[in-house]
């Protein structure tokens, strides 16, 4: 939120799921991106003039790979905690795929055209990978482990890796072992840079509840590392602030935007001013704990918040929508003026939202909210349907079906987390 006479914000910046954001700025604009998991198209790309107010730019991702893998929806996995740089002229973003390894596309701009994805590193459980390239020209890639996929977690490991990003050159070197740190544990998605001398390492660990953000120095690439936890909830109602980016504005003032976990409602970005102390280390919030908001980093840019609403011009829809999985022909059809028409998808799983690809979604902003929409259920075969849902592990739908004698019904249908036929709600 942003007060524009006062020259102020308020936390969270972006009051929805924006999961392990990083962001860059090129110039005097600032570039973020965000996990996309299964979603398509995935890699969403964000800009602002003052790290508050955001719009939509475009998204970087428009099919998973292996393509194969993604024809049905795949909650949580997919893209994992990328990491977005502007290097040699060009955009680029690292993410890590559990399943599959770590993957990369580039662009000469944040619109694209961006690049089929590449796979730098196959393996199971590499995630969370970030690139540095040197001031001599050599390039690294740090990235951490899921232990669901290959037994290790806990830990970082950096490689060298070719200067233009397509390949790592060597089997890597533990950096950080979280096991050697009393207390430590789950630590992941490090963010690399080089300031005054140091490598950092940025890094979150501690889980995503009840984590904490920590930071890692070394004179040299590889190591030794030490450590200090540079934000954690402390006093206040914001749980595990951590995981995401350091950014210097034009000006030269520091800040990091980060998430904080809201239940239904997925991660949210917050934003804390960074401060440097005597010993060079940063100094995040309010001496370690979040701020609720502060002065904008930029004055005198315009309110703006990423799109939720569309009336879809020319029937194509937003850049706030994805598909639950790779999308195919035939999801949506031409017709004549602005709306979207969806067409209805004959499947054995109609029963569960849960396992249907063509669902188009967008990120649910915290509410309460008030949402409508305009609906016609044109088909006419008996079972079709259409409607409005809040998914997740859990669901609730509002829509029009077709019965077996061609009248339609509005109906109110939810699932619960055990995968079962749906059911109708109680009436109000």
């Amino acid at each position: 939120m942003t007060d524009l006479h006062g020259g102020t914000y308020r936390n969270p910046v972006l009051a929805a799921d924006w999961s392990d954001p990083d962001v860059i700025r090129v110039g005097d604009d600032f570039y973020l991106t965000a996990s996309s998991f299964s979603r398509v198209p995935g890699l969403p790309l964000l800009h602002s003039r003052d790290l508050v107010n955001w719009r939509f730019v475009g998204h970087a991702l428009h099919r998973l790979e292996p393509a194969d893998e993604f024809t049905a929806p795949r909650p949580g996995d997919g893209v994992w905690a990328p990491a977005l740089r502007h290097h040699a002229g060009r955009f680029w973003i690292f993410w890590g795929d559990p399943d599959f390894g770590i993957q990369q596309v580039n662009a000469p701009a944040i619109t694209g055209p961006w690049t089929e994805p590449h796979l730098v590193r196959a393996g199971k459980g590499l995630i969370d990978p970030c690139p540095l390239w040197d001031e001599d020209g050599a390039a690294y890639l740090v990235h951490g482990w899921a232990r669901s996929r290959s037994g290790v977690r806990n830990r970082l490991t950096c490689h060298r890796m070719s200067p233009d990003g397509t390949a790592v050159l060597d089997e890597g070197r533990v950096v950080v072992d979280g096991d050697a740190l009393p207390g430590w544990f789950t630590l992941e998605g490090p963010k690399f840079y080089r300031r005054d001398g140091w490598y950092w390492i940025l890094a979150p660990a501690g889980s995503v509840e009840t984590g904490w953000q920590g930071a890692f120095r070394s004179r040299s690439v590889f190591g030794p590392y030490e450590e200090r936890v540079v934000l954690a909830q402390g006093d206040t109602d914001v749980n595990g602030p951590h995981q995401g980016a350091w950014v210097t504005t034009a000006a030269g003032s520091d800040w990091f935007l980060h998430f904080q976990q809201r239940g239904a409602f997925g991660r949210v970005a917050h934003l804390q001013p960074l401060r440097w102390d005597a010993d060079g280390w940063p100094v995040l919030g309010a001496a370690g704990q979040p701020v609720a908001g502060g002065p904008l980093p930029v004055a005198g840019q315009p309110t703006a918040r990423p799109a939720t609403d569309d009336d879809f011009p020319e029937g194509v829809h937003g850049l706030q929508w994805s598909w639950l999985a790779n999308p195919r022909p035939g999801w949506t059809l031409p017709g004549p003026g602005d709306g979207l028409r969806l067409a209805c998808q004959p499947t054995p799983d109609a029963h569960d939202l849960r396992l249907l690809p063509h669902v188009l979604a967008q990120r649910l902003p915290v509410g309460p909210r008030r949402v409508t929409v305009e609906l016609a259920l044109d088909a006419a075969a008996p079972g079709a349907r259409a409607g409005l849902t809040v998914l997740g592990n859990v669901y609730s739908w509002i829509g029009l079906e077709r019965d077996r004698d061609g009248a339609t019904h509005l109906v109110h249908r939810f699932n619960e987390p055990v995968a079962q036929p749906e059911r109708d709600a109680a009436p109000p």
